[in-house]
């Protein structure tokens, strides 16, 4: 089964909702390809203190900081540690395209896991080329190799090319997972309902008969803020 995820590495609900993917899929037999698609929250986002700049926009760094309080608590639950008193906004276009470089060379899910993590729990900053080679080493790349990389086009035409499908399928909020190329899911749902989603997609997918599956409205992230 193949499956899509649509997502960016600086939206904290992606990062919990793809570890509660991995959950529903322990167990599953059915074999799965997981493939992650570029979305970014903010294109226009620079570099600069992440509690400062949606304070600016969400009436106020405590306002932000309640906010903060939540996810980090539901994080905390799936054993995710959420510094963002320290985390960085930032443009995520390169962390895209090097996510999208992983993926030609193996699997994404080791660079997109060292995102996340260099993201909320490290405080980097990934709109900085460094910074995202400084990761890719971590995960044992040639660190020379990827900023050449970064400072070249590749990359650059697969990753506008992912970003228009998200626009041209709707896609407003991450994480968005769609599976079989056909059905989709937006939020962080909790590990047993994506499971029944696994599921009644490979009934539909092997022709059994089908069953109505109620989806609740998970967390997600879009343009506008992070839902709690």
């Amino acid at each position: 089964m193949q499956i899509e995820i649509y997502s960016d590495v600086v939206c904290p609900w992606c990062w919990i909702g793809e570890q509660r993917l991995l959950k529903a899929l322990d167990g599953f037999t059915e074999p799965v390809e997981l493939t992650w698609r570029a979305f970014q929250l903010d294109p226009s986002a620079e570099s600069g203190p992440l509690v400062r700049w949606l304070g600016r926009r969400y009436g106020g760094e405590a306002t932000v900081q309640r906010m903060f309080a939540q996810v980090t608590e539901v994080g905390r639950g799936e054993g995710l540690t959420m510094n963002f008193d320290r985390a960085i906004n930032a443009n995520t276009f390169d962390a895209h395209r090097l996510i999208w470089w992983a993926g030609q060379r193996g699997e994404q899910r080791p660079m997109v896991e060292a995102l996340h993590r260099a993201h909320f729990t490290d405080g980097a900053d990934l709109g900085s080329r460094d910074a995202l080679a400084a990761v890719a080493a971590g995960l044992g790349h040639d660190e020379q190799g990827v900023r050449e990389l970064l400072d070249s086009a590749e990359g650059v035409a697969e990753v506008q090319h992912e970003l228009a499908t998200g626009r041209e399928l709707g896609i407003t909020g991450v994480p968005m997972f769609v599976f079989a190329g056909k059905y989709a899911i937006s939020g962080a749902q909790d590990p047993s309902t994506l499971r029944e989603v696994l599921d009644e997609v490979r009934r539909r997918e092997s022709g059994s008969p089908l069953t109505t599956l109620p989806t609740p409205r998970g967390e997600q992230c879009d343009d506008d803020s992070c839902t709690v």
